[in-house]
Parts: structure tokens; C-alpha cells; sequence
């Protein structure tokens, strides 16, 4: 038999009220939004809402023509819809742990897999990576955001921030890498080696590498690229 009663049941997962913040955890894997205006989050991850409030995807343009050509060169984006309106929004991307911070005129580089939501205040760009030659690579993007405002990330489980340090190169899997400061200029190395090809490596064919001053954050968790973005269109 259950051992609580429907009351109970209803009591103990009730929405908390009062919240006055424009962003705020109502569980550690679902984010509300009060919208007030404008706010942005990933397409698809509205799972319920209240009030009026209008859904609309991104414009191939919204960023600007730079970021166009980037999505075009790339054939990936980060899929974002406007929340425009007065209300409140829940959002939640595959039971992920979600995670908060605020910018006061930072800037900070999260993986397009991991992007919630973010103000409308903090402006955004694609970035694609380099490999260890200089080239850029089309197959590893991640968005920069800058500016003042809330910013919404998620992670497969609890997230661990790494401490990168001059002379100290942390490396990191791709797929297990969330965000990353600034400060840092990570770059793809590969990783194959002869062993590699018979399986006796560690298998992963490519690595960020990450110099200078900063911090990394990676999840304990190897994300399938671009997976959601898919999933979305």
C-alpha cells in the first residue's frame, strides 16, 4: 500500500510560491522562468506554463548573419525559442541536473547540448573550436554568452569544476564537457594512437585541451553530440 495519501502526495510536489526571482529550481532538474517580457530557453523544453505567454522559435538570423553562416557551416545550432509575455514557465531537458549562475559582465562558454535558458539581457554567439593545427572544426561548437543577466545550464548529474591554472593544461572528453570560462581557449587534440585502432586505448579519438587561467566544468556523463538538438528539429 502507498504510504501516503493523495493529499500528501499533492502537498509534497505543489509548486513553491513567493519565488519573486525571474529564474529559480523548483526541483534540481526542473527550472521555472517568470516571465516578465522576454526571456530565451532551448526549443522543446517547456513542459508546462501558466499565464500569457508566446512561444516563438529563433529566426535563422537571430544573432545576427555571422551566427547563420555558422549554423550553415556547422549544419548544427542550438535550437532557442523566446518566452514573450507575462507568466511562468517550467522547463526541464532529459532529467538533467539544472544549474544557475549570474554574469555581471562576464562572459562564459557553455556546450550547445547544455544550454537551458538564459536572460534576454545577455547577449550570445556560436563559436566553432579549433584543432590542435589552428584549423576550425565543424563538428565541436559551443555558444559564448556575455552580459548581465541569469543563465540556466544543465548536466548529466552533479557537475565538477576544474581549476586550470598557467602551466597546468586540463584536458578534457568533448561529450563530458559543460562549460567553460572566458579566460580559456580550449582547443581539439586527437587522441588516436596506434593502440587506439585495437582497442586497447582509452577510446577517445579527440580531447580539449584547455591553457591559461580559468576554470572548466565537466559532468559525469559522456553526451552524445548534438542528440537534443536533433531530437528538436
Amino acid at each position: 500500500m502507498p504510504e501516503q495519501s493523495i493529499d500528501d502526495f499533492v502537498a509534497s510536489t505543489t509548486e513553491q510560491e513567493g519565488t519573486t526571482e525571474a529564474f529559480a529550481k523548483e526541483t534540481s532538474e526542473l527550472l521555472e522562468v517568470n516571465v516578465s517580457g522576454r526571456a530565451w530557453a532551448r526549443v522543446g523544453s517547456m513542459i508546462a506554463y501558466t499565464g500569457n505567454v508566446n512561444f516563438e522559435r529563433e529566426s535563422a538570423f537571430s544573432g545576427g548573419i555571422s551566427n547563420f553562416i555558422k549554423k550553415k557551416l556547422t549544419g548544427e545550432g542550438t535550437p532557442l525559442m523566446s518566452l514573450d509575455g507575462n507568466g511562468r514557465v517550467y522547463l526541464a531537458d532529459q532529467k538533467k541536473k539544472v544549474s544557475l549562475f549570474n554574469l555581471s559582465g562576464e562572459a562564459v562558454s557553455v556546450n550547445g547540448n547544455d544550454l537551458l535558458a538564459f536572460d534576454d539581457g545577455i547577449d550570445w554567439d556560436i563559436e566553432m573550436m579549433k584543432s590542435g593545427s589552428g584549423m576550425m572544426t565543424g563538428g565541436l561548437f559551443n555558444v559564448k554568452l556575455s552580459g548581465r543577466g541569469t543563465v540556466a545550464i544543465t548536466s548529466h548529474g552533479q557537475p565538477l569544476t576544474i581549476e586550470v591554472t598557467p602551466g597546468r593544461t586540463v584536458y578534457t572528453d568533448p561529450e563530458a564537457t559543460v562549460a567553460w570560462s572566458d579566460s580559456l581557449s580550449p582547443s581539439v587534440e586527437s587522441a588516436m594512437s596506434f593502440k587506439s585502432l585495437f582497442g586497447r586505448g582509452s577510446g577517445e579519438a579527440f580531447q580539449l585541451a584547455f591553457d591559461g587561467d580559468g576554470w572548466v566544468i565537466v559532468q559525469p556523463f559522456e553526451e552524445q553530440p548534438f542528440q537534443q538538438d536533433q531530437k528538436a528539429k
